[in-house]
């Protein structure tokens, strides 16, 4: 195996020494073999932390990967720990059929999980506003990372979050799992091999921002944590539309808590189109809210003249260049002139990062040591992205940013938008 040297090690002390004995949670479902699954030693052990809407989601898919054994989670509802608990479980003890499946693990606290000297790696689902905290914590605790999209909350985080990552070594996705989707990639390498042209401007359909909403306080639930739920972010009376992981509303339209649909979204749309422009690792030189009923809501302007729009319509993306167009979105792919589709690519041609699909890039990669398709440092450029056009709508003019400073150019107040105060003891 390509693991830490140091997982390794622990592994092993922990199999043949007398003192793993002195703590039992590590002689947990991770060192009892499934039938027919992967041999323990070879199994990626993973907490998941947050197993709410999303949450859920990656908890069924690592599910059907025999090569992972998710061995704890962490959520501040008592329900949701008790009822992904009772699935995990149900789930391996099927498959172990000699009844010594010792069962997964619950915390109400993600740092007693990252504590865990048998857990390899960690599926962050939570809300945004957690997203930095727990991701660094989860990198200096030594465990590769999976966190959902948006990568952060602010410009600041996302680069700390980089920082983290690069200093322990970290294999990290963003899960910006458009970049494992095939028509996503076909369409960026035809983009970049000049199939289109020149390309003139990128449309992309994304929501809008986040408001600083105020709800009357309500009795906070039994089994609910709140005041964890709050974490860093400002304390504000408990209201279950405040604390919702409905995806129309809830949480992601609350400023203090989300970039709203601006960075939900963006994190997709406004990802591929920083794909297709070769500007990961790079960005938009100015942003430009709409001033008039007509005009988009946002424009990025790129140093080499292209612009891309945040509007609300049409499907995903559409690339439009000189010499024809390419929308592509999920499950659907149409160029003008079909041409440009139908024609494969060279030998060449761009040929980008083929992922065999999100969560399994991130296993491959934590097995080999490398970078996965969308590393972090890609996740921070894109949803830097978001936030400058959420900066530029809130304030409501134009920014000029440097994108190799990550700097916003002679405007201090916008500046001081790049990042915001936590709420103690919470810190990167």
């Amino acid at each position: 195996m390509a693991f830490r040297k140091q997982a390794l090690s622990r592994r092993s002390f922990l199999k043949h020494s007398t003192l793993a004995l002195a703590a039992p949670y590590v002689i947990s479902s991770r060192a009892l073999g499934l039938a027919g699954a992967t041999a323990p030693s070879e199994r990626i052990a993973v907490g998941q932390i947050g197993v709410g809407n999303i949450g859920s989601s990656h908890l069924h898919a690592l599910l059907g990967h025999g090569d992972v054994q998710i061995v704890a989670i962490c959520d501040v509802h008592s329900e949701k720990r008790q009822a992904a608990k009772q699935k995990i479980d149900e789930h391996y003890g099927a498959q172990q059929t000699d009844g010594k499946y010792a069962g997964c693990d619950v915390y109400n606290e993600f740092e007693r999980l990252l504590e865990r000297p048998d857990i390899d790696a960690v599926v962050i689902g939570v809300p945004d506003h957690w997203h930095a905290t727990i991701a660094i914590a989860a990198c200096r605790a030594g465990k590769d990372v999976y966190c959902e999209k948006p990568l952060s909350l602010t410009v600041r985080e996302a680069e700390e979050m980089v920082r983290a990552a690069r200093r322990y070594g970290t294999v990290f996705q963003t899960g910006s799992q458009q970049r494992s989707s095939p028509e996503f990639r076909k369409a960026c390498e035809l983009v970049r091999s000049g199939r289109i042209g020149e390309i003139k401007h990128v449309r992309a359909n994304v929501g809008e921002t986040s408001n600083p909403l105020v709800f009357p306080e309500q009795p906070i639930p039994d089994g609910f944590d709140y005041n964890r739920w709050l974490g860093p972010a400002p304390y504000e009376p408990y209201n279950e539309q405040r604390c919702s992981g409905d995806y129309g509303g809830g949480w992601r339209k609350i400023r203090d808590y989300s970039g709203g649909f601006t960075t939900d979204w963006g994190a997709h749309h406004f990802d591929i189109a920083q794909w297709g422009l070769g500007m990961d690792g790079s960005g938009p030189v100015e942003i430009i809210p709409g001033t008039t009923p007509d005009a988009p809501p946002i424009t990025f302007r790129y140093a080499n003249g292209v612009e891309l729009y945040r509007k609300q319509e049409g499907r995903g993306i559409l690339f439009t260049g000189t010499a024809g167009s390419i929308e592509v979105d999920r499950g659907y792919f149409r160029s003008w002139p079909d041409s440009i589709g139908e024609t494969p690519l060279g030998p060449n041609d761009v040929h980008l990062y083929e992922s065999p699909g999100h969560h399994q890039d991130w296993l491959n990669c934590i097995r080999k040591r490398r970078r996965p398709v969308c590393d972090v440092a890609i996740g921070a450029s894109s949803v830097t992205v978001c936030h400058l056009g959420n900066i530029a709508t809130w304030l409501g003019r134009a920014l000029r940013w440097d994108p190799a400073k990550h700097e916003i150019i002679g405007d201090a107040e916008a500046a001081r938008l790049l990042d915001r105060p936590k709420r103690a003891p919470w810190h990167l």
